[in-house]
This record gives structure tokens, sequence and C-alpha cells, in this order.
């Protein structure tokens, strides 16, 4: 007997490939001209029709196969979110060409390394900035025959052609071409590759994941049994990278199988303005950004007192109420109702009006979501959907569903994909789960948290050593995390690589630790330490905002040179929260000191990823003998 799991496997829409996606929202969902996507040129959002973007798809094909370019071949894109991103995208999955994802931040070593590991033939190239630093690699690439430039105001010269050319070279083609184009199209299969993104290993040496058409189309169709409420009259904004899988999945891929619409963001310096411009209804967004956002809220709330700050928070408990009946699966009764009603009209309207006032969702991802800040959008009234997954699984493998959340927790195992966890002392596996086997009273051990479904990639590019390490002889994908089973959900507790392990034997998850200490609006960040030490220790980055309203006499400190801050009523400021919050802490849990860094950690300066995560390795490595003094001092301020 086949489980509904199985099943759904099996029946499977007629599409083979991901521009089937993009076929149906033009003809069958919209017409062709419908708005797709929006952009913000020269002041004014410009909008783009599925007619429009079909014309340019066809025209890089066209130029595409005219260059001698065959099934399989890989072509690199190192592009901001923009219109020519999706086009250039749709153009290679509609001939069975591979897009290599190469993040605009990495440096030029690095986008070396991954021209040369993957055979890119051809690489499209944002700004100049990007430009310089792939023409600075480009003789050691030898595959590399072509670079497209795609602002398209450079002289041509070279191997460099600008984006207008492949433009009108593929018109003047196209014609021609077309039927070859279109019997490509008919060749490309489901379990062709369509990606591949390219993730630091154990090593620091990057592994490119095999992501094929189904990787993703399966992962859509989960999206949307999970998540109903996403439909063709949605307009996202699009602000993460298109080279990161979340957002090529939650927004590109499955605004083109529901037909939603989608406009890019200037920038995320510019995302609040842009929130107001487009009103969108839906944002695929990572924790950090939703964490600014809810500190912002109670400091506007709370910075005045008075009757403006209780009126604020009866109508957070007001909403918190609400939220808990309805999860309860209860009614609410009148006076709840008018309460409620009351609550949105004083406070919440005027809260969802700065983001759009349109907004219904914001799938978070690339990280695990403080409780205590989805419940709080929750009690405004605006949904997180919070999911978990891995770019290996392209991404996600379980999310909280629209009509029931539970904080704290990443979801429900997706339709089509089995989560499994194992001791991690034994490797014995404690349980399996899908999506048919939900049972809101189950709770499972902790260990390390296993995969399988149509989601999983096929491995990584020509790297079978890497491969075998994440898949075992029984098909499970080892995905490195730790996590446990509560009333039916995946919990996440850490990566299995950031685990610390005291001096003393206990094993401790700091992200978890680090959750709390956020709470405090006096801390912009903190990075937990104690490996191999007798306890924990934090470097911790103050927040500027806070301080310039509460202690604005201290706000040279961050004008320094220095890496770190050493002063004593600063540090005095901070370690009254730390001590306060540390009793929500076991005693081995709490940090005993902490060092004050003057500079948030951040992409540019690189220890952060580009979902906002601080590189653990690259931290201890260094402050390495920041730390080390640290440890060796005598008197701590807690």
């Amino acid at each position: 007997m086949q489980s509904l799991a199985e099943q759904r496997m099996q029946n499977d829409p007629s599409f083979t490939s991901l521009h089937h996606f993009f076929l149906n929202s033009a003809s069958k969902i919209h017409t062709p001209q419908h708005t797709y996507l929006m952009e913000k040129v020269d002041g004014a959002w410009k909008e783009y029709s599925y007619e429009y973007l079909l014309s340019e798809i066809d025209k890089v094909a066209a130029y595409l196969v005219d260059c001698g370019l065959e099934k399989g071949d890989r072509v690199a894109i190192i592009l901001e979110n923009c219109p020519e991103y999706y086009i250039i995208d749709q153009a290679l999955q509609k001939l069975g060409m591979v897009n290599v994802s190469i993040y605009p931040t990495l440096t030029p070593e690095e986008t070396r390394f991954i021209l040369n590991d993957s055979g890119s033939k051809q690489v499209f190239v944002g700004n100049p900035f990007l430009l310089k630093k792939v023409q600075k690699v480009e003789h050691e690439c030898a595959t590399l025959t072509q670079i497209v430039f795609v602002p398209s105001d450079k002289p041509e010269s070279g191997t460099v052609i600008n984006y207008s050319t492949v433009i009108q070279k593929g018109e003047a083609k196209l014609t021609k071409l077309s039927p070859e184009i279109e019997k490509r199209f008919q060749a490309v299969g489901k379990e062709d590759l369509a990606t591949l993104i390219y993730t630091s290993g154990t090593t620091g040496v990057p592994k490119g994941a095999m992501l094929t058409h189904y990787n993703f189309m399966s992962n859509c169709y989960d999206a949307k049994e999970l998540c109903p409420a996403i439909t063709e009259n949605d307009l996202y904004l699009s602000f993460l990278p298109l080279s990161h899988v979340f957002e090529r999945m939650a927004t590109m891929y499955l605004s083109t199988y529901v037909g939603a619409s989608v406009a890019f963001s200037e920038g995320i310096e510019k995302v609040a303005s842009n929130i107001q411009e487009v009103r969108p209804t839906v944002m695929a967004t990572v924790p950090r950004l939703l964490e600014r956002i809810h500190d912002k809220v109670l400091k506007n709330a709370t910075s005045g007192g008075g009757i403006k700050s209780k009126i604020f928070f009866w109508a957070v408990a007001t909403g918190e109420k609400v939220r808990k009946t309805k999860d309860a699966g209860k009614s609410i009764n009148p006076l709840l109702s008018v309460q409620a009603n009351l609550a949105e009209k004083l406070v919440f309207s005027k809260i969802k009006e700065k983001m759009g006032g349109r907004m219904k969702m914001l799938i978070s991802g690339g990280g695990a979501l403080p409780p205590h800040v989805g419940e709080f959008f929750a009690n405004l009234g605006l949904r997180v959907q919070e999911g978990y997954g891995l770019t290996e699984t392209s991404p996600f493998c379980t999310v909280n569903e629209f009509e029931r959340q539970v904080y704290g927790t990443v979801g429900r195992v997706a339709p089509r994909q089995y989560v499994a966890i194992q001791n991690i002392e034994t490797q014995e596996i404690i349980t399996i789960q899908n999506y048919d086997s939900f049972d809101p009273n189950f709770a499972s051990a902790e260990g390390e948290i296993l995969t399988k479904g149509p989601n999983v990639m096929k491995g990584y590019w020509q790297n079978k050593a890497e491969t075998d390490n994440v898949f075992d002889a029984d098909g499970w994908f080892h995905t490195g995390d730790i996590g446990r089973f509560d009333k039916g959900y995946l919990k996440i507790t850490d990566r299995l690589k950031n685990m610390l392990k005291t001096s003393l034997g206990k094993n401790i998850y700091p992200t978890q630790i680090e959750n709390v200490y956020l709470q405090s609006e006096r801390i912009d960040q903190v990075f937990i330490i104690g490996d191999k030490r007798e306890y924990l220790t934090a470097i911790i980055v103050p927040s500027a905002e806070t301080m310039q309203e509460q202690i604005p006499h201290k706000m040279d400190l961050l004008k320094s040179s220095q890496d770190f801050i050493n002063d004593e009523e600063l540090t005095q400021w901070i370690a009254q929260e730390a001590k306060k919050l540390g009793m929500q802490l076991a005693k081995f849990e709490r940090i005993r000191n902490f060092m004050l860094k003057r500079e948030p950690f951040s992409i540019e300066n690189g220890d952060m990823t580009i979902t906002l995560k601080v590189k653990r390795k690259v931290v201890m490595e260094r402050y390495a003998d920041e730390i080390d003094f640290m440890y060796a001092q005598q008197e701590c301020p807690l």
C-alpha cells in the first residue's frame, strides 16, 4: 500500500521543466499582457509583462544556441536582483542548460574557483565592479569564452560584450533557430540539472549542489499545498539575493508556479521605502530583518512612555489573546472581538501601514527565528511562515502552515518528504516522520536531522567524496543540524558543527542562548564562545540606536578605530541586561564575561553569510588573541 507522500510523487502535473511554470502563468493563469515583474528605473516603477519577458527569453536562448552551447553546458550568473536575471535563467531552463549562481559578494579567488570547477563557458555580470572582478581572473578560467556585461554601457573588447548585443544577435537569429529552441525545450526532463549553487563545506572549499528541475518543482508543489494563501493575486517584494536558494525558490520559482507578480527592491537599505511604494502582500526575508523591525516597533511605541505606551501594550496583549484563541481552534467571543477591532484601529493598522498596508505573509528562512519575534508579528495579525531547509534540499523540508503555527518550531514535514532524527552517539534512527504521520501530540528525542525526498540534490558537482559523506547507505541526506519533534513539528536546536562542548563536558547549542540575549534592546548582536572552555563568554555588539537614546554621551566610543570597546560605564550598561536575561537560562548556559565589539558583524566585513548568520570559524580565528585575553582576566562584569 503506497503512502499519500509516495502517490504525490507520481501524480505530478505534466510539467517537465521550470520553464513550464513560466509558460503556464503567462498563458493560463494570466494573459501574456499581464505584468509579472517590476523594477525602479530613474525614480519610477517600470512594469514588464509576460509577453515582453518571453520575447527576451527567446532572444537570449537564440544567442546561446548560436554560440554553440549545448544541453547541460554551464553558464554563470553574477547579478543583483533584476528582470535580466529571470530572463537569463529562464532561457537556460528552456534549453536544458545549467545556471551557475555566484554570489556577487564573493572574492575574485572564490569566483575563479567556481567558474573553473563548474566549467562555465559564459558569465553574465551586473556592474562595473563585478566585471572588473571577473576580468581579473578570466585568464585563469580555461573554459570561459564570453563575459556579458548586463548594464550594456561598456566598450566591447576581447571577451566582453554588452547584454544589448546579446539581445540584438539573438533577435537576428531567432526566426532561424526557433525550431531548434523548441526541440531542445521539449527534450528537457524533470531530472535534468537546472542549477549549481555553491556552498562551503567543513574544509572551506566550495561545493556545487546539483539541483534539478524537479528538485525545485516539487518544493513549489509542497509550498503551495502547505500555504494555499499564496495566489496569482499576490505581489512579492524581492530583496534577498537570487544567487541564494531560498530567494530562488520562495520568490522566483514559486511566483511563476502560482502566477504571483514580483517587484525588485533597490537594495536592503531601500526595503522600507520600497515597501511603502509597491505595497507588497508577500515577502521572503531572514530572521535578522524581522528582529530589527520588531525592535524598532517596540522602541517607537515605548520611547515617549505615558498613555501611548500603555495603549500599545494593551493592544499587543489583546492580539495575543486573539492569536491563542484562534490557534486553539476556538471562536472569538463578542467582547474580545470588540477589543481586537479597537486594537487594530488604534495600533496595528498604523504598524501595518508602515509595511505597505497589504502584507499578509512574511516567509522567514536562512536561520532560526526567535519565538518571541514570530509571536509578536502574529499578535499584530501578520503571519510569519517559518520553514527549514538547506541549499541541498532546494531548500525547504518543513514549514509552518498558514492556518496553524507552532512558534519556536519550523513546521511540519512537507507533503513529498521524509524527515528522520538520528541519535548522534549511536547513529540509531529515533523516528521517521512524513506529512501523513503528523500527530500534534508527538514528541521525540534530540538528534541529527536526516531527510529524503524529491527535493534533495543529486549530489555535489564532481565531488564524490563529499557526496558520499552526506548520504548514507539508505539514501538519507545528513543535514548536519540538530533538532527534535515537538507537537508534531520540527524544532531546530543548532548546527552540529556549531555545538560547543565545555571543558566540564556540557554540550551547548549557542543559537538558542544568543536568541535569549537578543531580547535586549541594548544588544544588537551576540556571539557565544565556550568550546573546550570552562564557561561561556560572548562578543556583544551594543545597539547604536539604543545608545543614542539612553547614553548619548558614549556615542564617540563607536567612532574609535579599535575593534573592541573598553569602557566601564558601557560595560555595566550591557551587563545589567545580560544578568537579567541570563536568569532565563541554566547556570552553565549563562555568559560570565563578554567583549564589546565596535562594528557589527557584516557581509562586507567577511564575518557574516549572505543570510546574515555569523561565520563562527572566521570570528573565532580573527579574534583568537582577544578571546584568550578575555578568559585570562581575573575580574568579570557578570
